[in-house]
């Protein structure tokens, strides 16, 4: 710990389900590694291949869990076995869990609707509306876990699982609660909804490309990330290892748009300042951000616009969905989890698909291999539809 009281939110456990692996040593490497895992089928896409939910939860509970309510119990459960919390002996009325959510998951709906048009209710699914609200990861986290605290969903788009991330922190600092399971899962793949972002034009036809001079969208994704978070005197009685310390989160708007995001990066470089002044600490002390870099042409362009201005230091910078694409709510967790990984390995990986910046941007952006660096403090910055921005200040254990 730091000890200026800052850093009293331990990260003691950490769980990935991406298109890179299912698991956090996978998961890592393929970051790391820094090529795109993005496939044609039939659609581009960056897919969860290989998910065995029979397999990875067992039948009868994978047959009552939709997808992505199945990549939320398999990265919890890895992270809570990380914490060394799988045997459990926590008070579970004081255990939480917060998860961040675009919205509703359109899996049974879609298998609904016809039913409901044919007028053949009786034969919709009582599982459709357990399985289909934005809170079900949550829920069934919850459920799987025993946690007896509060168990819900934040939604703000993108920025749904910091934003989650940081209520979290507000209610360790408070006292309230010892441990909190947080991340966000979410998949982009239904046609649906890769078509309602298709028509507002963010889809690439091609590749990611964060920050690239040719980029023209990002490529729909899908996966989960997790973090057990804890107070420090929690995690400090027990002996757990700590990760990284959860130092400081904000959030902003910017009444600017309903989707495109105010070209000066306002809401971004005040969520992050926000973040910074809760940690106590200057624009200076970053020594590495984890963008948003969606790879579309203004969003990109906000984000480097807010980051020079803010951080004139110009820090190392990645985009993980260069390699892992956009799965919405879910990259906002999998992009803390990958910042925590930085910081606990002192290793930023590059971003796949930037082969020419953009002579525009006066960043530092980490391409063709991982960088070794010195980290102490690193940021992670999510932005979404709406003009919501969120940003998490992570500190090295």
């Amino acid at each position: 710990m730091t000890g200026d009281g800052t850093a009293d939110v331990a990260v003691t456990g950490l769980g990935l389900v991406t298109p890179g692996g299912i698991g956090v040593p996978g998961a890592w490497d393929a970051v790391c590694r820094g090529l795109p895992t993005a496939r044609h089928d039939p659609e581009l896409a960056c897919s969860v291949r290989d998910f065995d939910g029979d397999g990875l939860l067992g039948r009868r509970l994978a047959r009552r869990l939709d997808r992505v309510a199945q990549f939320a119990v398999v990265a919890a459960r890895e992270a809570v076995t990380m914490a060394g919390l799988a045997g459990r002996g926590w008070d579970a009325r004081r255990v939480a869990v917060l998860f961040g959510a675009s919205g509703s998951s359109f899996q049974g709906l879609t298998d609904a609707y016809p039913k409901l048009l044919a007028g053949r209710t009786a034969t919709i699914s009582p599982l459709l509306l357990p399985r289909s609200l934005p809170n079900a990861p949550a829920a069934e986290v919850a459920l799987d876990l025993g946690a007896r605290g509060p168990a819900f969903a934040t939604s703000a788009g993108c920025a749904s699982a910091p934003l989650a991330v940081g209520i979290a922190r507000d209610l360790l600092r408070s006292g309230a609660l010892d441990v909190i399971v947080a991340g966000a899962a979410e998949s982009l793949l239904h046609p649906l909804t890769t078509a309602g972002f298709a028509r507002l034009g963010v889809v690439t036809r091609s590749a990611a490309r964060p920050f690239d001079a040719a980029r023209d969208g990002f490529v729909p994704a899908e996966g989960a990330g997790v973090l057990v978070l804890e107070r420090a005197g929690y995690a400090r009685a027990r002996r757990a290892q700590v990760l990284a310390w959860l130092a400081g989160h904000g959030a902003a708007g910017e009444a600017h748009h309903p989707t495109a995001p105010h070209p000066d990066g306002t809401g971004a470089e005040h969520a992050v300042r926000a973040a910074l002044a809760a940690a106590g600490r200057e624009p200076r002390a970053v020594e590495h951000v984890n963008a948003h870099g969606a790879a579309t042409r203004g969003g990109d362009s906000a984000e480097a616009v807010a980051l020079a201005r803010l951080l004139p230091h110009r820090p190392p910078v990645t985009a993980t969905k260069g390699t892992l694409g956009h799965a919405g709510a879910g990259s906002g967790a999998i992009e803390t989890v990958v910042t925590a990984l930085s910081l606990r390995d002192q290793l930023i990986p590059p971003t796949a698909g930037l082969t020419r910046p953009d002579p525009a941007f006066s960043l530092d952006v980490v391409t063709g291999a991982p960088w070794r660096r010195t980290l102490r403090t690193a940021v992670s910055v999510s932005t979404a539809l709406g003009g919501q921005n969120a940003a998490l200040l992570l500190l090295a254990a």
